[in-house]
């Protein structure tokens, strides 16, 4: 049965795999970017860009362009990576990462909550480098940090929209070798997509909250 799928981030990378993926197999994608791209425009999928996902009023835009549609499946994906060290703590760049990888996912999924309805998800893009856990190496201070406030938000928002019937779900996609990486992963987009979106059908409200890696297995906080 075919989906409605909106989705962040969509001009490069996992988010363009995303929309690729989805629309291929016969699903409504709309594709939310700032900039738009060639490569995006020839999917055929539906676009809407000039959206600045840290904006409050472009979010409440994001929502007037979208008039009556109703969203099965939304995926924060959108996200920001920088690499401060003790030695080098750029506080400008860790604020914009919160704005970003934190703040921008919970704005979108506000704006957007009264087009998920009973049976939508709400997909957050996130990363093991948000896990206290995992953290061997440190480093990282903006992303680390702003993704375990990313975590923290999916499971409030999985605990407040239970009663709803929209589920949740914390994925982790992987290395995956994207611009955001400078090329370097383990992965590629393609295979990446295709985890999440396999990942993405087995949420529901019986483990709504869920950190998981994209390849299937539970990750700890």
């Amino acid at each position: 049965m075919s989906k409605t799928i909106l989705i962040t981030g969509t001009a490069r990378g996992i988010g363009l795999e995303l929309c690729r993926q989805y629309h291929n197999s016969g699903n409504k994608v709309i594709a939310v970017c700032r900039h738009s791209t060639d490569t995006l425009q020839e999917l055929g999928v539906d676009i809407i860009k000039d959206i600045d996902v840290t904006s409050a009023e472009n979010c409440e835009q994001l929502k007037a362009k979208l008039a009556d549609v109703k969203i099965d499946i939304l995926i924060n994906n959108a996200g920001l990576l920088h690499s401060e060290t003790i030695s080098d703590l750029n506080f400008d760049q860790i604020l914009e990462q919160f704005e970003v990888n934190a703040m921008a996912p919970l704005r979108v999924t506000d704006a957007l909550l009264d087009k998920l309805h009973d049976g939508s998800k709400v997909i957050m893009i996130t990363s093991r480098m948000g896990s206290l856990e995992d953290n061997t190496s440190g480093g990282y201070y903006g992303y680390r940090m702003s993704k375990a406030a990313l975590n923290m938000a999916g499971v409030s928002l999985a605990n407040d929209l239970k009663p709803r019937g929209i589920a949740v779900g914390l994925i982790h996609p992987g290395f995956v070798s994207t611009r955001m990486t400078s090329y370097n992963g383990m992965i590629d987009p393609p295979e990446s997509a295709r985890n999440i979106i396999s990942s993405i059908e087995k949420i529901g409200l019986t483990n709504t909250g869920i950190f998981l890696h994209a390849e299937g297995q539970q990750l700890p906080w």
